[in-house]
């Protein structure tokens, strides 16, 4: 049979002028298992069509969901790559390469600046495909960069997290960015400009345990798992069976802890409205001078008064 494979099929191949079918033109839903063609997906801002699951996006594609055309990225400081020298299976500087490679960022964080519907703001968004979005020396720097240029701009900070939590080959140089995070969130505070925290699936670990929590505005997406400590962790602590649904959106939703959940198609619309309620200044109309007031005259004429007679006098005893 190699005959065939090796000469015949190569011809008709070429006499027919046969095209081979890529291989990424469609994509199964990771929670219905439904195939969608790549095109429908890309409309849909990569939400299934079938059951309305947010698939994971990368952080350029959240930039470019978001931020209006024309938005510019900032180009980050280098941060120094592997301090701690870390060797597990592989050499930690090895795989912070290949991460490098495959995603084009520095680092697990993006920022950018631009207007949403015409409103300014500064941008920052987590890619988990970089190591599970970890927090490391680089995520740190990047999100006190975007705090400060916010400050610059006069403009509000939102943050799109996806992460799995520090970065475990940096050891507590990673636990470090928690308290540096917490203190840009404040600058941009302290200047009065609003922080808006966006959690994906999944905000986990670290990030949640710091600047997550930590906004003026906690927004997520339908589904999203967000918490500290995995749920298996939880639950042999507690040693308790959790309720269902337990760390995700709509649960924290209905226990207070997020303010809303927004879908992805809704959500720049949404952001853009909250920019607006919390950046531009309320007309208040002056208030009118009160109208006199003027009695109308009864139609029914006042009866004469007439006076009460006065009482007998008694005789005295």
């Amino acid at each position: 049979m190699n005959w065939i494979s090796e000469w015949a099929l190569p011809k008709i191949q070429t006499w027919l002028g046969r095209k081979e079918v890529p291989d990424n033109l469609w994509h199964k839903c990771p929670a219905c298992e439904q195939m969608i063609f790549h095109r429908d997906l890309e409309r849909a801002l990569h939400v299934c069509t079938h059951c309305g699951h947010h698939m994971r996006i990368p952080a350029a594609k959240r930039m470019e969901y978001t931020l209006d055309p024309g938005f510019q990225r900032i180009e980050l400081p280098k941060s120094p790559a592997d301090p701690l020298r870390f060797r597990d299976q592989r050499k930690y500087a090895e795989r912070l390469k290949e991460a490098q490679a495959k995603s084009g960022m520095d680092d697990a964080v993006m920022v950018a600046h631009g207007t949403i519907e015409g409103r300014r703001a500064v941008v920052a968004a987590f890619e988990f495909g970089f190591m599970g979005g970890s927090m490391s020396p680089g995520v740190g720097e990047a999100l006190v960069t975007a705090a400060k240029l916010a400050v610059l701009q006069d403009a509000p900070l939102i943050v799109f997290t996806a992460s799995g939590g520090a970065r475990m080959q940096e050891g507590a140089v990673s636990l470090m960015q928690m308290p540096r995070t917490v203190i840009a969130t404040q600058m941009v505070k302290e200047a009065g400009l609003p922080v808006i925290i966006v959690m994906a699936d999944p905000t986990t670990g670290g990030v949640t345990a710091s600047f997550a929590m930590l906004g003026d505005i906690h927004i997520a997406e339908p589904k999203a798992l967000i918490g500290f400590a995995g749920a298996r962790v939880i639950e042999q602590t507690v040693r308790e069976t959790l309720p269902e649904g337990f760390q995700r959106a709509e649960y924290l939703l209905e226990h207070g802890i997020l303010d809303m959940v927004v879908k992805r198609g809704e959500m720049r619309e949404r952001l853009a409205h909250l920019i607006a309620l919390l950046r531009e200044p309320v007309l208040v109309l002056p208030e009118a001078e009160p109208r006199p007031v003027l009695e109308a005259p009864s139609p029914v004429a006042e009866a004469p008064v007439v006076p009460a007679p006065a009482a007998a006098a008694r005789p005295e005893a």
